[in-house]
């Protein structure tokens, strides 16, 4: 009988173990956003507002990421603004570039779990980092030419108009759970009302069911041969990269892809070098299933999903054909790990400084900044308008 095969019996018990942990996972990133926006209720409601200013705008995206630990969900917020007709499309787009750098705050966080071996931790903080900074040197390429010339915002506005052929009636977003996480987040977050504990159980959660979900993987597909898993999907730059394509769009979360090779490069089975190529694959994979979820919405939807594909294929483009260029963030990558070994601290001061504390600190000033200012504008106003109509012919 199969279900008396002990072959069967281990395939399903693996099974059973990869589904469980996948599950974990998803259940501790919903705890992530859902302990988060107790804390936070207010701020991304009245930070949205403040984006008139673009450099604001490419914050204020990865503070709201960052906070609620879902680039699809901020995304979908931005999507409900600009389909209301209060948010310009063209000042929604530095958005969606700070939402690319803040969704890669979920892998950083899986690094620090193995901060107790020092060349371990070295080569995870570097794994968890170069995710960053080749988002950050993309922004840094794309934000000028966006800025100047309206490079995404043309191209997504014509893929989208090629793609529709009509304009659609917006529909309004909301934040959305994963369909069997739900039920379970929304009971523990009644029975427990403490955003903090549920905050550091859901961090703890996360770095577990990564471990364990990253070496059930790599048993399962390469039956603990570091050579199988060298030779068939880390063979080539560009073998990786499909790969990274392929596993993200099934997973259907970058963050789930990127952070389960953190493990992989901590423990020696892949380089750095090698897991790079694969995250530039996953950021692609990540875009597909928002750009299918995006046909059945609306104009302003495809548009959103577009800027999240070009972004991530222009820096594709940009990194991966050429291998000194590529190189560029790993090096960078593996800096940072020596310093985070020497200094154990500075991945923490990294993350609260890159994800939290400088986008909060200028969001806070710009918001300052403009009260201030208002006063002054209104004496101008009134200074250049006659107070009445034969005030204008003296």
């Amino acid at each position: 009988m199969l279900h008396n095969d002990p072959k069967w019996q281990s395939t399903f018990k693996r099974f059973i173990l990869i589904a469980s942990t996948i599950f974990l996972f998803l259940l501790a990133i919903d705890f992530i956003g859902y302990s988060f926006r107790l804390l936070n209720k207010d701020i991304a409601n009245s930070i949205i507002n403040l984006t008139a200013n673009p450099f604001i705008s490419l914050f204020i995206g990865l503070l709201i990421t960052a906070i609620i630990q879902s680039s699809s969900t901020s995304t979908s917020m931005i999507v409900a603004i600009v389909a209301s007709g209060s948010l310009e499309f063209s000042d929604a787009i530095p958005m969606i570039m700070g939402a690319n750098i803040g969704t890669t705050l979920t892998s950083t966080l899986v690094s620090l779990s193995f901060i107790t071996n020092r060349d371990e931790f070295r080569k995870a903080i570097g794994a968890g980092v170069v995710h960053d900074f080749f988002n950050i040197l993309v922004v840094a390429i794309l934000f000028p030419l966006e800025y100047n010339y309206g490079v995404l915002t043309n191209l997504s506005s014509e893929a989208s108009n090629f793609i529709l052929g009509a304009d659609y009636v917006a529909q309004n977003t909301e934040f959305r759970y994963f369909l069997f996480t739900k039920p379970i987040v929304l009971f523990i977050g009644d029975l427990i009302p403490y955003p903090v504990i549920l905050a550091i159980a859901s961090f703890v959660m996360l770095a577990i069911a990564v471990k364990f979900l990253s070496k059930t993987l790599y048993k399962s597909i390469t039956g603990g041969s570091r050579e199988f898993l060298q030779r068939y999907f880390f063979g080539s730059p560009y073998r990786s990269f499909f790969w990274g394509i392929i596993f993200t769009a099934g997973v259907q979360s970058s963050s789930v892809t990127t952070s389960v090779i953190v493990p992989f490069v901590a423990t020696r089975k892949i380089s750095l070098k090698q897991s790079f190529t694969f995250i530039l694959g996953a950021n692609i994979g990540t875009t597909i299933t928002a750009l299918i979820a995006a046909l059945f919405k609306s104009e302003a939807a495809v548009s959103i999903a577009l800027v999240h594909l070009f972004f991530n294929l222009i820096g594709v483009l940009i990194f991966l054909p050429f291998p000194f260029i590529r190189s560029i963030p790993v090096r960078m990558a593996k800096s940072f790990g020596r310093l985070a070994m020497k200094f154990r601290i500075a991945g923490f001061v990294y993350i609260i400084l890159t994800f939290f504390l400088i986008p909060f600190i200028l969001i806070s000033f710009s918001r300052e900044g403009e009260e201030s200012a208002k006063p002054e504008i209104e004496m101008e106003k009134e200074l250049r308008e006659p107070d009445s109509p034969a005030d204008s012919f003296n």
